[in-house]
């Protein structure tokens, strides 16, 4: 979870899981999920070393077979790159949909609309959306601005591999879960 849902799931009088709305005790391990996690056997996808889950991430940090296997499922759902920069849209920057000014990078145009079209309740494109594979360059937000707060308050850059395709990336994930047990 990200902090601001984190902190969703505590702001109540009884603060709740993110998950399965159970309730939680601010401050206390969950001492059963600890234990399975110190207890639970696990084999490594690269080596084959038997080990425990509490062991497997500095295991898989520092294992070179672990990390060719992974590269290997990278590999096998990542598109060759075009070559015609024309073809690629512009994710770097963006206009403010309500006034045409030009080149904010994604925080630059968050901060821009706050500060001068806080109160413009035009039904307007977002550019950031739009300029994804997933966008509609159509689709108008109804709240715009409540949209750029929900939506764009991290970079995709940092989270989306544009090149991977979706449906190969999901056939090798079912093919590997089968593999693998």
């Amino acid at each position: 979870f990200c902090t601001p849902c984190l902190q969703e799931c505590l702001k109540p009088k009884k603060p709740v899981c993110g998950v399965c709305r159970s309730t939680l005790s601010p401050g206390s391990r969950a001492l059963d999920l600890e234990k399975q996690i110190e207890t639970t056997e696990t084999t490594c996808n690269g080596c084959n070393k038997k080990m425990f889950l509490s062991k497997m991430r500095s295991h898989a940090a520092s294992c070179s077979k672990y990390q060719s296997y992974i590269m290997e499922g990278v590999k096998a759902v990542t598109k060759e790159p075009l070559h015609s920069t024309r073809s690629f849209p512009n994710r770097f920057t963006f206009p403010c949909p309500y006034c045409s000014e030009k080149n904010f990078d994604q925080e630059g145009l968050v901060e821009h609309c706050k500060a001068l079209h806080s109160m413009d309740a035009k039904q307007v494109v977002c550019p950031i959306c739009a300029s994804m594979p997933w966008g509609d360059p159509n689709y108008r937000s109804a709240n715009f601005m409540e949209h750029l707060q929900r939506r764009h308050r991290f970079s995709y850059d940092t989270f989306v591999d544009y090149d991977a395709d979706e449906d190969d990336m999901m056939a090798q994930v079912l093919m590997r879960s089968l593999r693998d047990k």
